[in-house]
């Protein structure tokens, strides 16, 4: 099987509560979200710095609503499902790459990204020249190797897909409830009701330098 490598140098997210009715208007009909308590689904931040892919090093913010991964009889069970509804990245050359291969919708504008490592936490900020787009801060709870499977579900018109995706990394992962999300006006972020978001994550992740691995798209 095909296989599409990309190196990072820090991958950082976070799970937020956000409306299960705003969950819904995000997702296609065929998935359905995971919700952690009744009305109550989940938002998931990502903030990557990839060092290397065939389309160079460029820095990279997903916006997903988290799903139940397909479990297949004999496989890995993936620790969660995403549909990414919105990317951002720093390079025109990396959205062309995953629109083209994964079809994954884009912001169409390059953003700024600022990562400042300092004392266990990680603060992020995305902008669009003088727009700013989000604040997420995540924090570090000790490390430890990890290969975590995932599965990513996109829509292209009428066509629904799904892509299995592995992180390889040192890894560390809580629910101590440090972190933090601001959001602002932006196209990024339309499709939310800020109001409905929470600002404080339930579960934060950090991985360090490492590998995200795509299989090949599967039609379903």
């Amino acid at each position: 099987m095909a296989q599409t490598v990309y190196r990072f140098k820090t991958c950082v997210g976070a799970m937020f509560e956000m409306s299960t009715a705003d969950a819904l208007r995000l997702l296609p009909p065929h998935l359905q979200p995971l919700e952690i308590q009744h009305t109550r689904s989940i938002l998931a931040v990502m903030a990557f710095q990839f060092t290397d892919s065939e389309v160079g090093a460029y820095d990279e913010v997903v916006l997903s609503v988290v799903t139940p991964p397909r479990v297949v009889p004999g496989q890995a069970v993936p620790m969660a499902g995403f549909f990414p509804f919105m990317v951002g990245t720093s390079t025109e050359a990396s959205r062309l790459h995953a629109i083209e291969r994964w079809h994954l919708p884009h912001h169409m504008a390059d953003l700024d990204f600022t990562f400042r490592d300092e004392d266990g936490r990680m603060e992020v900020a995305v902008d669009e020249g003088s727009e700013p787009v989000l604040r997420l801060t995540v924090t570090e709870h000790g490390f430890e190797p990890a290969v975590r499977p995932y599965h990513c579900f996109m829509v292209d018109g009428q066509e629904r897909f799904k892509v299995n995706i592995t992180m390889e990394a040192l890894h560390s992962q809580h629910e101590d409830e440090k972190g933090s999300l601001v959001l602002f006006e932006h196209p990024m972020t339309q499709g939310l009701d800020f109001s409905e978001v929470a600002t404080t994550p339930f579960r934060e992740e950090w991985y360090r330098a490492g590998i995200q691995t795509f299989d090949q798209v599967e039609r379903i």
